[in-house]
């Protein structure tokens, strides 16, 4: 199925248009790739998580810039900081909790991304490398979140630094240099704060340059889809803007409202209570936990209590912690399945939605104590994971049954609005039927 091909219809329409566009043609290529880009008709809106990411992105550099005028990367004066933005610095409040649930409805989206691409297969031939380029942020973005709960010098933020870097310490011969290497000496203290401050401020510009990457994969080779069926004909696309524009504005505005409600009326509820305690090297909180997005990983490094041959329980915890996320990386060859979307495979959909439920269940089994039945549990859910990528991906792709596949995006359109009595169920496809004939 070849690619339908997109050529720039941009004309410049006064002289100093003409003059920019023959010697630096931005205008042009802001034209082509969200005006006049073609997409597939039958976008739903599980797709406008790419344009709600991008917008939190620059909130979250935005108000970082602003609270870095006014941090203080220093263990005696940190945490005084954070407070001297909050109650002295005009609109501070409001830019610190922008920032900080900012970042829980960064990785709420980017899940959300995750979990639509893992549905419609946005991951296959020839989308692999934009695959990886999006592993590639998601890394990124975990660092950079690690750094910057540490910032605030609370409670948590200490001891987290403290468990999440020791980890290193599990790999033979290379660990403590490691280790010593981040927190720049033996303990957390004045030079972790300064290399952790740095990296959280110089990480997000590098998410934002692979962004760009991610996009300008995502334009060569074309938006996937529900069906999961490659671009035929002009039929089969609408217009970025503004079918695809209206849509991802729609959903950013109700994804904003929610947003706004948390910073508004609840800004400390996905934070810890412990975080507002000064950090004390003298007192360990009865359970420390990292924040709610790094709470799967976390039960997963728990769940690896035996030692395996010469692994230790606590490496291999940490290599099975690593490897929930890298997997990601490889998902494009471990899926043997000729069909690209779940709407057409029936197992394959059931055993999404079971790794869905068992990952959500990971994450409360991430927030208990690592004691009695919890332990079992996560191991189980461990398996779990894990099986879903090495196990059903190859297997299913082979031995499942699809659905009959429509021969066209706009066949599948046609069919949908037949059923739903000759209503419109995607942006767009009213007009289907027109473009056709």
């Amino acid at each position: 199925m070849s690619k339908l091909e997109h050529h720039g219809t941009y004309t410049p329409t006064s002289g100093v248009g003409k003059w920019i566009d023959a010697r630096m043609p931005l205008p042009r290529l802001m034209y082509d790739s969200f005006v006049a880009y073609p997409v597939p008709r039958n976008l739903n809106y599980a797709y406008t998580f790419g344009g709600i990411l991008s917008i939190f992105l620059v909130i979250q550099i935005v108000t970082g810039i602003v609270l870095a005028m006014h941090y203080v990367p220093d263990a005696t004066k940190a945490f005084d900081s954070v407070e001297h933005i909050m109650r002295d610095v005009n609109s501070g409040w409001l830019m610190r909790y922008m920032h900080q649930n900012g970042a829980h409805f960064f990785f709420l989206a980017v899940y959300l991304h995750i979990f639509r691409g893992l549905y419609y297969g946005s991951y296959k031939a020839p989308r692999e490398l934009l695959w990886i380029l999006g592993c590639i942020i998601y890394l990124l973005m975990m660092a950079t979140a690690f750094m910057g709960y540490v910032l605030p010098w609370g409670q948590m933020s200490f001891w987290g630094a403290t468990v999440i870097t020791g980890f290193f310490t599990a790999f033979p011969v290379i660990g403590v240099p490691i280790q010593e290497l981040l927190l720049g000496g033996f303990a957390v203290g004045d030079p972790t704060l300064n290399r952790f401050f740095s990296l959280h401020y110089l990480l997000p510009f590098m998410i934002a340059g692979v962004v760009i990457l991610h996009v300008w994969a995502l334009h060569v080779t074309g938006q996937t889809n529900p069906t999961g069926i490659e671009v035929k004909s002009k039929t089969d696309t609408v217009p970025f803007t503004p079918y695809a524009t209206i849509k991802d504005a729609f959903a950013l505005i109700l994804f904003l409202a929610l947003y706004a409600y948390f910073v508004f009326y609840m800004p400390n509820f996905l934070g810890h209570a412990d975080n507002y305690i000064p950090a004390d090297p003298m007192v360990t909180p009865a359970h420390i936990v990292p924040e709610w997005y790094f709470l799967p990983f976390y039960a997963i490094l728990r769940a690896i209590t035996f030692d395996i041959g010469p692994i230790t329980a606590k490496l291999g915890g940490v290599i099975a912690m690593f490897s929930a996320v890298l997997v990601l990386f490889v998902v494009p060859w471990l899926d043997t399945s000729k069909v690209r979307s779940a709407v057409y495979r029936p197992w394959y959909k059931l055993a999404f939605w079971l790794f869905v439920i068992n990952s959500v269940f990971l994450g409360w089994l991430g927030s208990q104590p690592a004691e009695g039945v919890y332990v079992a549990l996560a191991q189980l859910s461990t398996a779990i994971y894990f099986g879903f990528f090495l196990i059903v991906m190859p297997v299913l792709g082979l031995v499942e049954k699809p659905r009959r596949l429509p021969n066209s995006i706009t066949e599948a359109v046609l069919e949908r609005s037949a059923k739903t009595g000759g209503g419109s169920p995607q942006l767009g496809d009213a007009t289907a039927s027109a473009d056709k004939s």
